[in-house]
């Protein structure tokens, strides 16, 4: 996983800059785009300049970042000369004493501009504080809407950053890798940069699941002449058919990738064996002159399906209906030979590259105001339209944001006909906010194909949605709970605010009337605490609660300190909640933790032992995953300075990685005496006696203590869940892998 040592003479660094930089140059020049070498050229010495003795942490110059960014800027997403000006100049303003207007005066308006909207979101979408956060990934997506070329070069910075991540501190790796994950592959999805998207996930998961990344990557080179054996059996047939038919076509095996084939192991529960699809085939044509591309896409289709048999329910159209990120393609799902299904991906040239490579092909193919930018303008739109809520909370900025990032599509008509694009999941009351707040906020239920239905009725492709509305109707807090879309849930909070509003005014003044009568003043990080207190996410939270007498600021203080308000304040100032932030991480790093069974400092560069010992420690694990043993965990330092325990499989833990970077600390297990409690499921055919030899094995022969069990059959079909004691993740294999063995029993995972 480490990076190779830098050890390159002057001479020989130099010459090194010099190649990477003409291989930069040689890629730009082999596009179809304007050669303006000279600018590229001016731009590169300029920052040769600026970045003259700086290094990275590898020890290489610090020039190499800037040419590989515009490298993967030009050669991987299809952008030209000016955005690879800005890819070479894009830590400039950031890191030397050059200015913005220094960028303007050299080398123009355009440039300058897109520099600057990258100097503004600098160092990452995410930074210390959860406000900064929000207010950074918001700065990001206004330059986005300004121009995309911003996003674009950004993806490729961290591209960049997580090729060259095996120089960094372990909870660094995990920091970066949970925020690639969480946000900026969702962010290459819809953009369309699909082989972005698909190296972002597999970088992500080698640095946090090095093992289980090494093992598939092991089961995939060992099974590849197999692979390629059956692959061969099935495109013959397919590739003598479009020979016949004079078609000019490039035909190929794409593998899925790494992260795919674990996450499909990890959410079905199956192993390496099971995962059929672990190819699709794809076929690029060159439609010729006077035929249309959705024309021969249909013609190569009849020739498939009269080759093999389709599956019924898993041919998508995404010519007739393109999805939102201008993906378009015709896919069909065949029985193969082997009586596996195999999806075949069937595209034109253009179609290729803008799967590939998104809205930047879009340049190369110079449709202008195409129908897929058109949708780039609508999802930008939507995106807009969140940057409309004023004071969201980040955490519930950053979810909202990821339900229109990273959503299978679904497409449904009004009943004039109209269509619309939403996610999948996406309800009735999606479609009313959808079309506009005010029928949002009115509606009291839908027609669906003609049948009445409830608000919170989930979707289907193809439905016929009418919304029914009532004056007498308002908005409800509870219906977040089943929103899908980033708009309607952005449109129903304003609405909340709004109806809401008096009773935050008369909280905010109950607040501000106690923080005045005992001589209080309150920073931003004791607001902090308080609001982890009170359980609440926001101010306005607050105050509302405050307003509306759910909760009272007296009645806490006479409960939980001895010493009324001056206690709290001193309190949550001793936790390192207080003072600036110079000296709120000097309070932080003297707050104690057990690492090792010894109290310490906090070091988060440091890679923590969880051990048990008789000795008070200060780590808890986190009831959300309940990690044992063998799980690759990580922790993360809570608002009172205690160590919560995650497994890295765990959906919190991406939220925390991707949210709270410098709270993150590496941890690994220590040689552990303990039991600890892990869920089995069992899935089998069920018969007289089953349940008898299934708690013999467990408790007799395997010596492993039962601490629930549940068992149902339905028919001919029992599942079983058991709560058991063991002390590692080998003790959970180790019991599935011999449950497995008892008659009928088909299936035995742990249910994380």
């Amino acid at each position: 996983m480490e990076q190779q040592p830098y050890n390159k003479t002057p001479e020989e660094e130099e010459r090194f800059v010099e190649e990477q930089f003409n291989d930069l140059l040689e890629g730009y020049l082999a596009s179809n785009h304007r050669k303006k070498v000279e600018i590229i050229k001016r731009a590169f010495s300029f920052a040769k300049e600026a970045h003259k003795g700086v290094r990275r942490r590898s020890g290489e110059p610090y020039i190499l970042h800037p040419i590989a960014v515009a490298k993967i800027a030009s050669q991987e997403i299809g952008l030209g000369s000016t955005s690879i000006c800005a890819a070479l100049l894009h830590d400039v303003v950031e890191d030397t004493e050059y200015t913005v207007d220094d960028i303007e005066q050299h080398f123009g308006k355009k440039v300058a501009q897109i520099v600057e909207g990258l100097t503004k979101i600098s160092g990452g979408i995410f930074g210390d504080k959860a406000s900064a956060q929000a207010e950074n990934f918001r700065k990001l997506l206004l330059t986005m809407s300004e121009d995309i070329r911003v996003v674009l070069i950004k993806m490729a910075d961290r591209l960049h950053n997580m090729r060259t991540l095996g120089s960094m501190a372990p909870n660094k790796q995990y920091k970066i890798a949970g925020e690639t994950l969480y946000i900026y592959a969702p962010l290459a999805h819809r953009l369309g940069l699909f082989a972005i998207k698909t190296e972002l996930e597999d970088l992500s998961f080698k640095y946090e699941h090095p093992g289980e990344y090494e093992r598939i990557s092991n089961l995939i080179r060992q099974s590849e002449s197999g692979r390629e054996m059956v692959y061969n059996d099935f495109a013959s047939p397919i590739l003598e058919r479009l020979d016949a038919m004079g078609i000019t076509y490039e035909a190929k095996a794409r593998l899925k990738s790494v992260y795919s084939i674990w996450r499909k192991m990890d959410t079905k529960h199956i192993p390496f064996e099971e995962v059929y699809d672990l190819y699709a085939m794809r076929i690029i044509f060159d439609a010729p002159e006077g035929v249309s591309e959705k024309e021969m896409c249909y013609k190569i289709y009849v020739a498939l399906t009269d080759l093999y048999r389709p599956h019924p329910d898993r041919t998508r159209d995404w010519i007739a209906n393109p999805k939102a990120n201008g993906y378009q393609a015709l896919h069909v799902t065949l029985m193969g030979p082997d009586g596996n299904w195999i999806e075949v991906q069937i595209r034109s040239r253009r179609m290729d590259d803008i799967a590939e490579k998104g809205f930047a092909a879009h340049w190369k193919y110079k449709i202008g105001e195409s129908e897929e930018e058109g949708e780039l303008n609508v999802w930008l739109k939507t995106i807009k339209d969140i940057l409309d809520d004023p004071t969201p909370n980040a955490i519930d900025f950053l979810d909202t944001l990821k339900l229109n990032l990273f959503s299978s599509e679904i497409v449904v008509f009004t009943p004039k006909g109209e269509l619309l694009t939403l996610p999948a999941g996406a309800t009735v009351l999606d479609v009313a906010f959808s079309l506009h707040s005010e029928i949002g906020v009115h509606c009291i239920a839908g027609k669906v194909n003609h049948k009445l239905v409830p608000l919170s009725h989930r979707l289907a492709s193809g439905d016929q949605v009418e919304v029914l509305t009532s004056q007498s109707q308002g908005p409800k807090s509870e219906w977040l709970n089943f929103l899908a879309t980033a708009k309607a849930r952005t449109r129903l909070r304003k609405e909340l605010r709004r109806v809401q509003q008096p009773f935050i005014d008369k909280g905010k003044e109950i607040f501000d009337t106690f923080l005045k009568e005992n001589d209080i003043i309150l920073n931003n990080s004791v607001m902090t605490k308080i609001l982890g207190t009170y359980h609440v996410l926001s101010r306005d939270e607050l105050f509302l609660k405050l307003g509306n007498g759910e909760i009272s600021i007296d009645d806490y203080l006479n409960v939980n300190t001895s010493k009324g308000a001056r206690s709290l304040v001193s309190r949550l100032f001793r936790l390192g909640f207080g003072g600036d932030k110079k000296n709120d991480d000097k309070s932080r790093s003297k707050a104690t933790v057990t690492a090792g069974g010894n109290p310490g400092k906090i070091n988060t560069k440091e890679t923590y032992v969880l051990r048990f010992t008789d000795k008070e420690s200060n780590f808890a694990f986190a009831e959300c995953c309940r990690p044992i043993p063998g799980d690759e965990v990580m922790g993360f330092i809570t608002d009172d300075g205690g160590v919560e325990v995650h497994a890295l499989t765990c959906p919190r833990a991406q939220v925390l990685k991707a949210s709270y970077g410098p709270r993150i600390l590496a941890t690994k297990w220590d040689e552990v005496a303990g039991k600890f409690l892990a869920s089995i499921r069992i899935e089998g055919i069920d018969r007289h006696g089953i349940l008898q030899e299934l708690t013999r094995m467990i408790s007799t022969a395997l010596n492993i203590d039962i601490r629930r069990l549940n068992i149902e059959a339905e028919k001919e079909v029992f599942t079983c869940d058991l709560g058991v004691l063991v002390s590692s993740t080998a003790d959970v294999n180790d019991l599935c892998r011999k449950v497995l063995k008892i008659q009928g029993v088909k299936r035995a995972d742990r249910v994380r």
